[in-house]
């Protein structure tokens, strides 16, 4: 949002919170230090009390802002109201409608398009190329279009946890272009962690619990079914070269470093799990993995399931 005067209507149109929180914050960037500020439940809220907080004034001389959470129930009880009050805003007051949506063929959209601003707070469609831009923008960062697919790959689409990801990785480049290297070593270990600990538990013969961390993988990234293949086949060829280099003598925190296994936690519960599959059972499970990816890419079942069948036939 650009560094204008502040308007005296906003709607923050879309689905994404984390946008509507962003484009909340360079609104109050616009306003004095000391606005005062109401956030009213839109479900809930009656008519006269936000249009009250719009038109009284600030006890202590700094403004108002009033923001309605929910909006699109409020709007849809007091449309005719609200319409006639984006048509003459008080100019005592900034209002804020938090909407998931706002077809622009409505009046109320058109009132608010004439004496204040609509908001487009839909996810991108191109997120790498948000993921540059915030980049540029918020952190004052450069980040590589590899780099910056390798996040998406890696974190979703959820730009909040996109963004929270780049703060750090702007530290962790400390002024240099963010590369593919920085975003594999802040962020990669989080998703394997996870996968980790599902697949020790495997290895150590307890099933109930490999599901239990598969499934709290999946709830929260439903994406990760369409990864697993790829994660597990990482993590079965690092237990592979672990044998192999303590074959040749390497102890376990040299051989850690060699695979770049961190955090240290985990360092030694991965060495458990190689040692206890050996060469016979990586090697099977190397086998049933590439029947189950082939059967996901051929539609035997879906893909999340088929994991599932890996991991029960797995411990057998």
């Amino acid at each position: 949002m650009p560094k204008d005067a502040v308007k005296p209507i906003y709607a923050l149109v879309g689905s994404d919170t984390f946008l509507q929180l962003l484009k909340l914050k360079q609104i109050l960037e616009l306003l004095p230090a000391d606005v005062q500020r109401a956030d009213v439940d839109g479900e809930r809220a009656e008519l006269a009390d936000v249009l009250d907080e719009c038109r009284s004034f600030a006890m202590f001389g700094g403004g108002k802002l009033v923001v309605v959470r929910s909006a699109d129930e409020f709007i849809t009880r007091f449309r005719e109201q609200l319409e006639e009050y984006c048509l003459h805003p008080s100019d005592s007051a900034t209002l804020v409608f938090r909407v998931q949506s706002m077809p622009s063929n409505v009046r109320i959209y058109k009132a608010i398009q004439k004496t204040g601003k609509i908001e487009d707070c839909n996810a991108p469609k191109n997120v790498v190329r948000w993921i540059v831009d915030q980049a540029k923008t918020a952190h004052a960062a450069q980040i590589t279009p590899d780099a910056a697919e390798l996040l998406q790959d890696m974190i979703g689409n959820d730009l909040g946890k996109l963004d929270t990801e780049l703060a750090k990785l702007a530290l962790l480049a400390d002024g240099k272009p963010i590369r593919a290297e920085h975003v594999g070593e802040g962020t990669a270990f989080q998703r394997e962690q996870k996968m980790w600990e599902m697949t020790n538990a495997l290895a150590a013969g307890q099933p109930a619990e490999a599901l239990r961390r598969w499934r709290q993988l999946l709830a929260s990234d439903p994406s990760s079914e369409f990864r697993a293949v790829v994660w597990l086949a990482i993590w079965l060829e690092n237990v592979r070269k672990a044998l192999a280099l303590r074959k040749r003598g390497m102890n376990p925190f040299q051989i850690a470093t060699e695979l770049k296994i961190w955090p240290r936690e985990l360092q030694q519960p991965f060495m458990k799990t190689a040692e206890h599959l050996g060469d016979t059972g990586v090697a099977r499970a190397l086998d049933l993995l590439a029947d189950i990816d082939r059967q996901s890419k051929t539609g035997v079942g879906e893909a999340a399931t088929n994991v599932e069948r890996f991991i029960l036939t797995l411990s057998v």
